[in-house]
């Protein structure tokens, strides 16, 4: 499948996102943002869709995929930054390198021009490889935060929602320290921000059992408007 004008950036580290500017006619596939909180159940709700036929491309995975042993990212990254940003078995250590990447505008700027090729790259494979009847749901922890990653014109945005108190028991059963926890809620964009995005919200505040019905909803909603997409460009 080609799609014609598109451009690509990703921006950030940790959380990746990608620009993919995709003109509505190029492709019959639907694409779908997938955002929400740390400790949302944004996941959960990504290994849902998939279950009901979505093809889920995770901006995170993507990042990490693109700097593994024997990538070239990974080589010019070392070129770079030394092998001192590598572990004994020669995995990319992400904290030493951001301790040498974000010392200056500079090691910044490095580090960006080495790794938004590689990771918009696979972005794009990703989404451009999967069956052009297809609902691609781009699971973007950042969304709301990144001009980018918005400019890529979802028709559908997704946000997963839960109480403040409820992430934060499941950070801390995850292992994440309570304090550590609210930083990082914190550094995010707020519940209202990411509303402001939403065509559709999920309330993740309850059980598995309570989840699934939203999202029973949600997907037969994509159906419904992926099915009047295609029937408007015949």
């Amino acid at each position: 499948m080609r799609w014609p004008g598109v451009t690509c950036r990703e921006e950030g580290w940790a959380d990746v996102t990608c620009a993919l500017r995709v003109p509505a006619y190029a492709a019959p596939v639907l694409l779908v943002g997938l955002t929400g909180g740390i400790g949302s159940g944004k996941s959960t709700v990504a290994g849902l869709l998939a279950e009901r036929g979505a093809v889920i491309v995770d901006a995170d995975a993507v990042a990490r995929s693109v700097v593994e042993p024997g990538t070239p990212a990974l080589e010019k990254l070392v070129e770079r930054f030394g092998k001192e940003i590598l572990t004994a078995e020669g995995s990319l250590d992400r904290q030493a390198l951001a301790d040498r990447a974000f010392v200056d505008d500079e090691s910044r700027t490095a580090l960006e021009d080495i790794t938004h090729p590689a990771i918009n790259e696979e972005f794009f494979r990703q989404i451009t490889e999967a069956p052009e009847d297809a609902v691609v749901v781009c699971d973007v922890p950042l969304l709301a935060e990144s001009t980018q990653a918005r400019s890529r014109g979802y028709k559908v945005v997704v946000v997963v929602e839960a109480p403040l108190e409820v992430r934060l028991d499941r950070l801390e059963q995850r292992g994440v320290p309570r304090d550590d926890a609210q930083r990082r809620i914190a550094a995010q964009a707020g519940d209202e921000e990411r509303r402001e995005l939403a065509t559709h919200l999920v309330d993740n505040s309850g059980d598995l059992a309570a989840l699934e019905p939203q999202v029973d909803r949600i997907w037969a909603d994509l159906l419904r408007i992926k099915a009047e997409d295609e029937a408007a460009a015949k």
